[in-house]
């Protein structure tokens, strides 16, 4: 199979897109990310992909948790403030629609339909541009019931991020 094609197919996974709120300190963040699945019923664990050059990774590196908040596809404007990296936008949180979540103190984005609070059980380096979190979610909260077709989805917001 060719890298073209390798690629092509990697395109095809269906991926949701989340905001993902780190804190360590007086430091906070919000960046957007799709790399995100659930990797266990019991304990219920999820695994994220993060890049090792984001500013999120670092916190998250430093303070062993995280909140991934989700959205309704019709809210995708909440998030498109938290596109692009800190580097980019340093103000980015100034103003920001946010309340600290209560058990990691990590942001959460007011227009969130849930989030769901992780604690980092283990960091696996991938060798690559990534590494992978893998947390125990240890809280949550669900503000506006959904289904998973009403979930925002990379396609609804016409990115790709694979390949």
């Amino acid at each position: 199979m060719s890298e073209k094609a390798i690629s092509d197919a990697l395109k095809m996974f269906p991926y949701g897109f989340y905001a993902l709120g780190s804190r360590h300190g007086d430091e906070q963040n919000i960046m957007v990310l799709n790399w995100v699945t659930q990797a266990s019923f019991e304990p219920q664990l999820i695994a994220v992909a993060i890049q090792k050059s984001s500013f999120s990774y670092g916190l998250i590196e430093q303070s062993g948790q995280f909140v991934l908040n989700l959205f309704k596809a019709a809210d995708q404007t909440a998030i498109e403030g938290f596109t692009k990296p800190r580097a980019k936008n340093p103000e980015k949180m100034v103003g920001a629609a946010i309340a600290a979540a209560p058990m990691t103190g990590a942001p959460v984005l007011d227009a969130a339909a849930a989030f769901l609070e992780c604690s980092v059980r283990q960091r696996v380096e991938t060798g690559g541009d990534h590494d992978i979190f893998l947390a125990e979610i240890i809280s949550g909260e669900v503000r506006k019931p959904g289904k998973a077709d009403e979930t925002l989805n990379l396609p609804e917001v016409g990115w790709n991020y694979a390949g």
